[in-house]
Formats: C-alpha cells, sequence, structure tokens
C-alpha cells in the first residue's frame, strides 16, 4: 500500500474522485485513526490517515477504488483499536452485525470478522431527464410502501428482482401505483439497518427497518444487483422510474436513534467514535443514555457533530439520490435540547433555512416517548405531520364508540383547532386510518385482539385497544360478516380520502391484506407482511382508484386553506362549507352536543378556487353523509339554495363503487343503510357569480 497523501478535511466520509479517495473522519478523541481495507480474501491492510486539521483526521489514497470494503479504527485514551467501525458517512455497507460477544462493550479481541464493512462508491449515474415531480400538497396522496414486501410476492416481476429496488421500478409496480391515483410513494426505511441483537437471540429479524446503522447508505439487502456500491445506482434507478411515472419518493427516516441500542449494546461505528458526543446522555449519571425514543440511545442533535450527520445525509438524499422529501420517525427527538423539546431550535432551524432542504416535503411524526414529546399541531410551517387524532376519531365513529360528531366534524375539515396556527392550513395534516404500525385495514375491522405471539415475545408487545367493530367473532367467518367487514373498510377509505388534508394509504389495504391479527409485524420477514398479490376484498382498488379520481378531479374535496363556513356573496345564503342533520337542515347547537348522534352530512362547495390553489377544474358541489349507527337512517335532503338537484355518485352499501340514483329533488327522502356512507353531488341552479334570488 503506498503513502496516503494529506488529502483534505472537508466533506466526511470516503469520496472517490475519479483517480483516488479522499478520507476524512471526525474523531476528536483520537491519537491515531487507521483506514483498513479488505481484500476479496478477507485480508486486512491498515493505512493510519496522515494529517489532522482540527477535530478532523484525513488522508487521500491513490488505490482505494470503487468497491473496496473497508473500516476505521480508532487508537486513543477512550478508543480501542481492536474494533473495527463503521464510517458513518459511508455510502454503501456490506455485510451484517454478528452479535458476537466481542462486538458489545467489554468485550475482547478483534471484532472485524462481525462487523459489516463500509464501502467506497463510484456517484457517476446518467440520471438523463431525471425530474423531481414537484406534487403541490393539495393534490399529494401518499402510499406508504415497504420495498422488500411490496413485490417479494408479485407474479408479473421477475423472481430474481422481487423484495428489491430494482423490483419496485418494474413497470408491474408502477402500474399498480399509477392505477390507484397515488402520488407519493413513501418507503419504509432504506437507510442500511441491522437487526437488535434480541431479535437474532429469537430466530427473528428486523423487517421494517426502524434500526439505522448507515445514514448514508441505501440498505443493501434490497439490491439485486450486489451490495459492492451495486445497491447505490440501483436505488438510483428505482428513484428515476417512479419519477418517469410522476410519482415521488419519499423516505422514511430513523435519526433519532441507532442501531448501537443502550449501553450494553454493540459498539459499531457512533459509539466508538465519540459516544459522548453523538448520543444524549443523563446529566446526572453520565454513564446512562437519555432514552426518549424507546429504543434504547438517542442520538443528540443539538451539538455539532450529530446536526451536522443528520444534515449531510439529508442533504446527500436530496442532492444525489434524488428524493423528494422526508418522514422523520419520533420527530421531537431531534428537536430535544437539554431543558425539553425545542421545535424552534437548532435542527428545526436548520432544516428550515437549508437552500436544499426547504423545498422538500417534511413530514414529522410529532411524538417521543420523552417528557412532552406529544406535538402534534405543534411543528412550524413548512412541517406537515402525522395526524393520530384523525385517525383515532374516525376509527371511533365507525365502531360507534365516538360519542357525537363534534370531534368528526373537525378531523374531516382538517382538524383547524391543530393545525391554524402558525399561518398552517389543512395541508399540514397527514391522515390516516392505518399504517405500517398496528393492524391492516382488513384486521383493524375483523380482530378485537392482537395476535402477536409470532414475535417471540408471548403476545405483550404492540398495543391492544382495538375494541369491537361489531363485524362478528375473530377468525374464520361467513359471507354475511365478511360484507359488512368490507363495507367498514369502504366507509374508511371514502371517509379518508373525501377529507380535508393530505390522505395516507397504507400498502396492501387496498389488495385486502390480512396479518392474521399480528399488528406489530415489525420482525415478520415473511408473507405474513408481504403484500397478497393479486388481491381480493370485493372491489377494493376499484374503490381507492375512484375516490381519488373524485378527489382529484373535484377541488371542493382537497382545499388548501380552511373553509370556515362564510356565506358565498350573492348565492341565496349557501356556505363554503355546512353540516347537516338527517332531517336536512344545518346542525344547530343542540345536534353538536348530543353525544348519541351517528349521522353527519358534510356540504362542500367548489366554486371558490383560491380555496384550492386548482383553477381549472370544475366546480363541483358535494354533500358526503356518515353513517355509523347499526340501523338505517332516512336523510332529507336539503333545500334548493343548496342543490336544485342531487345524484348519489357513490354509496359504501354498494361493493363495488358505481352511481346510484340521480335527478333527486330537494326536499327527497334518501335511506342511508346502517354503517355506510354516501357521496351526492349537489346541482346548484346558479353559476358561479351570478346572483340568483331563491324561493
Amino acid at each position: 500500500m503506498s503513502r496516503a497523501a494529506p488529502g483534505n478535511p472537508s466533506d466526511l466520509g470516503a469520496r472517490w474522485d475519479g483517480a483516488g479517495t479522499n478520507v476524512a473522519v471526525w474523531a476528536p478523541r483520537a491519537d491515531v485513526v487507521e483506514f483498513c481495507q479488505y481484500d476479496g480474501t478477507g485480508r486486512e491492510r491498515r493505512q493510519p490517515l496522515p494529517a489532522r486539521s482540527g477535530e478532523v483526521w484525513h488522508g487521500y489514497l491513490a488505490d482505494a477504488g470503487p468497491g473496496t470494503r473497508y473500516g476505521l479504527r480508532l487508537t486513543g485514551p477512550d478508543c480501542d483499536p481492536a474494533r473495527l467501525l463503521l464510517d458513518p458517512y459511508a455510502l454503501a455497507v456490506d455485510g451484517d452485525v454478528v452479535p458476537h460477544g466481542s462486538v458489545f462493550p467489554g468485550g475482547r479481541g478483534d471484532t472485524a470478522p462481525y462487523v459489516p464493512r463500509s464501502v467506497v462508491v463510484d456517484p457517476t449515474f446518467d440520471w438523463g431527464p431525471d425530474r423531481p415531480p414537484v406534487v403541490a400538497w393539495n393534490d399529494t396522496v401518499i402510499y406508504e410502501a415497504h420495498v422488500r414486501g411490496f413485490t417479494r410476492c408479485h407474479p408479473d416481476i421477475p423472481e430474481a428482482l422481487r423484495g428489491t429496488y430494482a423490483g419496485l421500478a418494474q413497470p408491474a409496480a408502477l402500474a399498480h401505483l399509477s392505477d390507484l391515483g397515488v402520488t407519493s410513494v413513501e418507503l419504509l426505511p432504506v437507510q442500511q439497518y441491522v437487526s437488535e441483537p434480541a431479535l437474532a437471540r429469537r430466530g427473528l429479524s428486523n423487517y421494517w427497518g426502524y434500526n439505522t446503522l448507515g445514514f448514508l447508505a441505501p440498505h443493501g439487502r434490497y439490491s439485486s444487483a450486489g451490495t459492492g456500491g451495486q445497491q447505490v445506482g440501483e436505488f438510483k434507478s428505482m428513484v428515476r422510474s417512479l419519477h418517469a411515472a410522476g410519482l415521488e419518493v419519499i423516505l422514511d427516516v430513523v435519526y433519532n436513534h441507532t442501531a448501537e441500542g443502550r449501553v450494553d449494546g454493540p459498539v459499531l461505528s457512533l459509539r466508538g467514535i465519540d459516544d459522548d458526543a453523538y448520543y444524549r446522555h443523563d446529566p446526572d449519571d453520565p454513564a446512562r443514555y437519555l432514552d426518549t425514543t424507546g429504543c434504547g440511545n438517542t442520538l443528540d442533535v443539538s451539538g455539532r457533530p450529530g446536526l451536522r450527520l443528520v444534515m449531510d445525509s439529508l442533504r446527500y438524499w436530496v442532492q444525489q439520490m434524488h428524493v423528494d422529501g422526508f418522514r422523520f420517525d419520533l420527530a421531537p427527538a431531534l428537536a430535544r435540547t437539554a431543558h425539553g423539546v425545542d421545535l424552534r431550535g437548532a435542527f428545526v432551524a436548520a432544516v428550515g433555512q437549508d437552500p436544499v432542504l426547504r423545498h422538500v416535503k417534511l413530514i414529522a411524526e410529532p411524538w417521543d416517548v420523552g417528557r412532552d414529546g406529544y406535538q402534534v399541531g405543534n411543528f412550524p410551517p413548512p412541517w406537515a405531520e402525522w395526524n393520530d387524532r384523525y385517525r383515532d376519531c374516525v376509527r371511533d365513529f365507525w365502531r360507534g364508540r365516538s360519542g357525537g360528531v363534534r370531534e368528526l366534524a373537525s378531523r374531516l375539515s382538517g382538524s383547524s383547532e391543530l393545525f391554524r396556527g402558525g399561518r398552517r392550513g389543512p395541508l399540514a395534516s397527514v391522515n390516516y386510518v392505518t399504517c405500517h404500525d398496528g393492524f391492516t385495514l382488513r384486521d383493524l375491522v375483523s380482530y378485537d385482539r392482537k395476535q402477536n405471539a409470532d414475535n417471540g415475545e408471548e403476545n405483550r408487545d404492540g398495543e391492544d385497544d382495538n375494541r369491537s367493530w361489531n363485524c362478528g367473532s375473530e377468525g374464520p367467518a361467513d359471507e354475511r360478516v365478511e360484507a359488512l367487514r368490507r363495507r367498514q373498510v369502504r366507509n374508511l377509505l371514502m371517509t379518508l380520502l373525501l377529507s380535508a388534508g393530505v390522505p395516507m394509504l397504507s400498502a396492501g389495504d387496498e389488495l385486502w391484506q390480512t396479518q392474521h391479527g399480528n399488528n406489530n409485524a415489525y420482525c415478520q420477514d415473511s408473507e405474513l407482511s408481504y403484500l397478497p398479490w393479486p388481491g381480493s376484498g370485493g372491489g377494493l382498488q376499484e374503490w381507492v382508484r375512484q375516490l381519488l379520481r373524485l378527489r382529484r378531479e373535484s377541488p371542493a374535496l382537497r382545499p388548501a386553506d380552511f373553509l370556515d363556513g362564510q356565506l358565498l356573496p350573492g348565492r341565496g345564503g349557501v356556505r363554503e362549507m355546512a353540516w347537516f342533520g338527517p332531517d336536512g337542515v344545518e346542525m344547530d347547537d343542540a345536534g353538536w352536543h348530543d353525544r348519541s348522534r351517528a349521522t353527519l352530512g358534510l356540504y362542500v362547495d367548489g366554486r371558490l378556487p383560491r380555496r384550492s390553489g386548482s383553477p381549472g377544474l370544475p366546480a363541483a358541489c358535494y354533500l358526503l353523509w356518515l353513517h355509523s349507527g347499526p340501523e338505517n337512517v332516512v336523510v332529507t335532503l336539503p333545500a334548493r339554495e343548496w342543490g336544485r338537484r342531487y345524484d348519489v355518485v357513490l354509496d359504501t352499501a354498494d361493493e363495488h363503487p358505481r352511481p346510484g340514483p340521480v335527478g333527486l329533488r330537494p326536499g327527497m327522502s334518501v335511506t342511508v343503510p346502517a354503517r355506510s356512507a354516501m357521496l351526492v353531488r349537489c346541482h346548484p341552479d346558479y353559476s358561479p357569480g351570478r346572483s340568483v334570488e331563491v324561493t
């Protein structure tokens, strides 16, 4: 090995420039930093980095080209050279962690046989005419998917590509997404992750990926081409294909903690470089971590090294990998200081002012497990947030446990009491009913209790609060019970996809996927988690298509601003949004406080394009009836000023999404079946801007 030149300290990591590789490592506590190369036989060659600039060790190696496997060894008072460490800035990772005693605190011996290697990557890639789709927030429909699970069982994808980045880029996968009408694919974690030692001891593995080890490296197992840097090119090809299909790519990123776990967890990277700088420690007992993530450690993003690592990683995924946004797992953990959550602190401020990041989609999971960790509605613009209040309210309404319709009205109209502050609108609310974490939509309406025994924790893991959906007993059911379950799913889908805000679908729900009651399948890398192609469910895919087509074509169903029920000038007392009881009259105070009420009508007027930001689309007006009661209810269509004619567009009591009766008149009665939803199009007898007198 030739002697390394000094190189430069500006860009951390090992970066190939076409002739050689510049290596820079932030390691203030090290007296020596060695770059350790491994050949195909596993033989190691060590090269001390020759220069130090402040806290960064650096060197330039002419013989370390793309595909080079390497690790770092640090020598110093707090550094153990027997530990081979993963480069925190590695662009690719090869191999996995073997939970051998040497990798844990107090372990002895060389850890090299038991830890993965960093890989030098050639960054060149032909992006061609790739352009980000730049989908406006009010047009956005998110589809949460798992790279492996989405295609692992797809019969129309070549077997060698199933479960990979290349598989997700196949025409059959792209056609399904485009045909549904979603706009943005949110991928469960794709940054390099490893399984927790406790899972390995149970013969299981981390499937979801919320256990990050490498923040800049795409997970190698999802690559069909290899893990010697090929995973980077394959990921880029996937993004290019999704963009060509008009689909955004949003990454679910886990910066709040790392795979190094608790203080007795493995020493793999950051802990071996500078444990005190990268992790939060208990000020009363510095030997302990402050754990606000529930995963053993919390990355300290209030300090310079942690903040730089996260920011460099985010910019890399946007600039080099062309992703369009991020969903931040346990986001308040990133905003914590010594005094608690500070949403105007270093991390949120850094993202907000960054010229690269301020133009991509930013979505917070707005809670962690620490004190004051529940921050729903508190993130500043331009952040959007997962809205669990929406999830819980809509579920409770359809299982008959809502105690009235007051909260439901707020959730349908964008949760203004949560998101109006800070000049935010309904698009700050990411609405969902199911996600990766919990029951599938089918299981939600089929199981009263979780069935997690396969996870090896005696069914103690996961929350068990589903409560009865009145859809029959768990397990096998006759066709009547199955039909009722499918109707409840259609009710949930219609509510979700016609609410103000940004809807998020969980992959597989449209295929009638079941996990057999497992509501915490994070460790189930099996057919239990994989999507069940081609799916079933009595036309659920067609329901999603029709609902998303209506949403796309109807600005009134996806307003950019809160609709406050103001009167429309010169339009006979019609409001831009109004709420009706079954009698066809606007809700009064008594109706809002009636805890037994199970029926609500929502009218939205589409003749104010400024509210949607979508000029040129039809000015359609709609009346959405939601009825969760166990008996049919007769509703009266509102007076003539709201519609001269009414047409039933969709009725969830029907197995298939097709129009119902048309040409209905004001004051007529319509039966809404038990536990069902009905969408009615309203046809006013005047055009926008025309003043009429209604008699």
